[in-house]
């Protein structure tokens, strides 16, 4: 071997090496309400089928008409970039300027709407696999970025919902089993080529990735863990509607008019040392609603929200957030709580646009650690959803393929 063969295995060692999972990227302020979304009503986690339509719109507070654009990018399976070319991938090209946006109509916030839609006539998806989609402004910077996934319907996936195992936790927790079978395809030493992901509630936050299975029987992978596919069952999300501008709706205690409306929704609680109680949700994710419109995309209004909570000071190294999927479940500073010190409770005011919204109330330390159920609490009985998310990549291989997805509710949870 010469040294410039060694030379450029080395190099290519290195970047490998130093290939890591790439996060999505939170908008600035001034950008709100991106609604990602395949064949659901209301925004989640994107998981479409090959072929299937793809939708994403988001609101640009500034009034500007600022031009954006878009790029697609393929990745593997633990989001790190993939060796596909874009001509692999895509049929067509991307980078292209988002050319179909509206003002807002007879609204006390200006601002404009953008949407996209993929396929359209310049990019179209070939294959398989983990995407993230990037936003750039005119100067080519990123502003925001959002993941999708895309499946081949290959692999038969069975998700059934059983409270945990462990005795400890068997009031608390619900665990996640699975079977994978597929007709055309041998799963050639899964413990290397099968890998999966288990999604609570489209929350990528907290998805679970390090399983393998645990037996074969035929054609068919079973997964039965004890403790590695359990999730903290939390609980069900509060909620507000605001529909209708001018008047108090459900969540919303009183209104105030300055620049725009201000929402002023009644006081939280702790739940979590509060037996359960059933409320209907949508999982933490959001609907826009508006009444007396023709038009929600551009016709309904933003409004100031503001959320308190019931809760001691604390001294401690924690602080509370505002949590769900109006904003992809980020922990940002304008969702972090403040003690008022005058009321005796915790509060922060978002600005959003008008609809039905899930939230809930979470806590995290200064490690960064995440703790959901601190204030909501954590039951067995709660109603989640789960997908399994299953990808092969066969021996010799140069991607992830995502070849089935399966779905469960612990509406139907067993011991």
């Amino acid at each position: 071997m010469n040294k410039y063969t060694l030379f450029a295995l080395l190099l290519i060692a290195s970047f490998a090496g130093f290939s890591q999972a790439e996060d999505e990227i939170n908008p600035p302020t001034h950008i709100k309400t991106i609604n990602f979304k395949g064949h659901t009503k209301e925004s989640e986690l994107p998981i479409i089928k090959l072929n299937e339509r793809l939708q994403l719109s988001f609101d640009a507070l500034n009034g500007n008409e600022d031009d954006f654009y878009y790029i697609i990018d393929h990745y593997n399976f633990d989001w790190t970039p993939s060796q596909l070319m874009k001509s692999e991938y895509l049929q067509g090209f991307d980078n292209i300027r988002i050319t179909n946006y509206e003002n807002s109509f007879n609204t006390y916030q200006i601002y404009s709407h953008y949407r996209l839609q993929i396929p359209n006539q310049q990019t179209r998806i070939k294959k398989s696999g983990n995407y993230i989609i990037k936003i750039l402004d005119d100067y080519g910077n990123l502003v925001f970025s959002r993941k999708f996934m895309v499946y081949e319907p290959l692999a038969n996936v069975g998700v059934s919902i059983k409270r945990s195992r462990n005795v400890k936790y068997i009031q608390q927790k619900q665990s996640v089993d699975f079977k994978i079978s597929s007709p055309t395809i041998l799963f050639n030493n899964p413990n290397q080529t099968v890998k999966v992901a288990v999604i609570q509630n489209n929350n990528l936050n907290t998805a679970i990735t390090n399983l393998k299975p645990q037996y074969t029987l035929g054609r068919e992978l079973i997964y039965k863990y004890d403790n590695e596919s359990s999730f903290w069952g939390g609980n069900e999300y509060l909620y507000f509607e605001n529909k209708n501008v001018r008047a108090a709706n459900i969540g919303v205690q009183y209104i105030d008019l300055k620049d725009i409306y201000e929402h002023y929704l009644f006081t939280d609680i702790i739940r979590a040392d509060r037996p359960y109680t059933y409320a209907p949700d949508i999982n933490g994710n959001y609907l826009i609603t508006a009444v007396d419109t023709d038009n929600l995309d551009i016709e309904a209004d933003y409004t100031v929200i503001h959320f308190s909570l019931q809760h001691p000071e604390m001294l401690e190294n924690k602080n509370i957030h505002v949590y769900g999927s109006f904003n992809n479940y980020a922990i940002t500073d304008e969702t972090k709580m403040v003690f008022n010190p005058d009321s005796g409770f915790y509060e922060t005011s978002l600005i959003l646009k008008q609809g039905f919204y899930n939230y809930k109330y979470v806590m995290i330390d200064s490690d960064g650690n995440l703790d959901e159920g601190a204030i909501s609490g954590n039951f067995d009985v709660t109603e989640n959803n789960y997908k399994v998310l299953v990808y092969y990549r066969n021996l010799g291989a140069r991607y992830d393929r995502l070849v089935g997805v399966g779905e469960g509710s612990s509406t139907t949870i067993t011991n």
